[in-house]
């Protein structure tokens, strides 16, 4: 169950986070990219590429706190997580403009 879980919560990440700047790597067990390592509990690798050169990552950890959630809830949260990070690095990178 949890593998169709993960399997759905994937494909509604890579819809909600259609952004050239933005590479996923999702490292779900049932559903991890190439260049994932295994690791305790599942997680998104984030790449945030800025002005085409600079390039920072980040990964959420999929604690099994949250696994009972809803896919779109958690999908919802992980997209919150990801956008958190986009705009950490562009107040950094552009002062906060």
């Amino acid at each position: 169950m949890m593998e169709e879980k993960f399997r759905a919560l994937a494909e509604e990440v890579r819809k909600s986070m259609a952004n050239p700047d933005i590479d996923m790597e999702l490292c779900f067990p049932s559903e991890a990219d190439e260049g994932c390592e295994l690791k305790k509990y599942p997680y998104l690798k984030v790449r945030y590429i800025v002005e085409e050169h600079d390039v920072y990552e980040k990964e959420i950890d999929i604690d099994p706190e949250y696994w009972e959630k809803d896919v779109k809830d958690l999908a919802n949260f992980i997209t919150f997580q990801i956008q958190q990070f986009m705009e950490e690095i562009d107040s950094v990178e552009y002062g906060g403009e």
